[in-house]
């Protein structure tokens, strides 16, 4: 097994791309309490390292730092410059495959972007890009960081016809789809992966492995990647006992291409949001209606009918559903450059729709 010599770049090899986050982070007192710890401090290069010895023979493996943040800090710019690295090594015939070490804080967000933006790339390309990080820091007595890499490494070089090419995530032994990753727990150590549809990293259940080649089938064009500077502005509103109007009225005010409502329930919001939503809708604000609930589908007009414009998120959490909004919402305008009248409805409508693993 080789590492990290940028000699080897030359040669077939698997790409590590390090973001940073727990599995990167170091505790002042590990001992004592591992979950004082500052996020973001270890290279991948080094991560990789510390499981040299564990790694199966033959392969070669090249990191890539692109950040090393506390990921609760990702940014859109990340973003950006992370789709832009997976596609242009997933065009590459010397990469046979991505591993990216991530902070499980915004897991999901990177995880439902390079879905809806490296999805059919990877697949038809026939190569995995497998997201992983840790709950534990590294330094930790007993940190799950050099596991779950372990395993993502493991998992992304064994042969493609015991798992389709597309983007995955690993956890605590589980694999599952990346846009399925959503953090339901602040500490256990599979949080990020405990609700979604999975299957063990070593041996893939079939029932599973049908729900994702259904849903790559579904998935059949990536959106584009925004340039940097130009995602859309788009805001998370929770609805509460004792909403307010103005909450709406001021995000109108502030000029935001979109707003998703995390709703009470089944996605109902409080009636008081109703006409400053009609008039958000009017002035072309992108309006997606979500569940605060973490888990469940939103449906279309239920428990009311939706206002002109606005869309159900189905199974996307409020998270996921942002990201889903802005790539939708700079799809649409990149089409309508190309002559082609296509709205941010028609993008965010196949993201919505696609099948869930049961």
């Amino acid at each position: 097994m080789s590492t990290n010599s940028n000699s080897l770049e030359n040669t077939p090899h698997i790409l590590v791309l390090g973001m940073g986050g727990t599995i990167a982070g170091l505790a002042s007192k590990p001992e004592d309490n591992p979950l004082d710890y500052r996020a973001g401090q270890v290279g991948v290069d080094s991560l990789l390292t510390h499981i040299e010895s564990a790694l199966p023979s033959g392969l070669t493996l090249v990191s890539k730092q692109v950040a090393n943040i506390n990921s609760r800090n990702l940014s859109e710019e990340l973003l950006t410059e992370l789709g832009n690295v997976v596609r242009s090594a997933l065009a590459s015939p010397l990469v046979m495959g991505i591993v990216i070490t991530h902070g499980t804080d915004t897991l999901e967000e990177t995880g439902i972007f390079l879905q809806l933006t490296c999805g059919t790339h990877a697949l038809d390309l026939g190569k995995r890009v497998i997201l992983t990080g840790a709950m534990l820091p590294s330094n930790a007595p007993r940190a799950d960081g050099p596991s779950n890499l372990l395993d993502a490494i493991r998992w992304v070089s064994t042969p493609i016809d015991n798992c389709p090419g597309g983007i995955y995530g690993v956890m605590a032994g589980r694999g599952c789809l990346a846009m399925d990753l959503a953090k339901r727990h602040t500490s256990a150590l599979n949080a990020p992966i405990k609700d979604s549809p999975s299957s063990s990293v070593g041996l893939i259940n079939p029932s599973w492995l049908s729900g994702v080649k259904a849903i790559q089938a579904a998935w059949t064009e990536d959106l584009p990647i925004p340039q940097a500077d130009t995602w859309p502005w788009v805001e998370i509103l929770t609805s509460h006992a004792g909403a307010r109007a103005q909450t709406i009225t001021h995000w109108i005010k502030a000029n935001v291409d979109g707003l998703v409502l995390a709703g009470s329930g089944i996605g109902g919001f409080h009636d008081v949001w109703r006409t400053p939503l009609d008039e958000a809708s009017s002035k072309g604000i992108a309006l997606v209606r979500s569940s605060r609930t973490g888990s469940g589908l939103t449906y279309q007009d239920i428990p009311e009918k939706d206002g002109v414009g606005c869309l159900a998120a189905g199974s996307l959490a409020a998270p996921k559903a942002r990201i889903a909004l802005q790539l939708a919402i700079y799809a649409a305008k990149q089409a309508n450059l190309t002559g082609k009248p296509l709205t941010w409805q028609d993008f965010f409508a196949r993201i919505a729709d696609l099948p869930e693993i049961r």
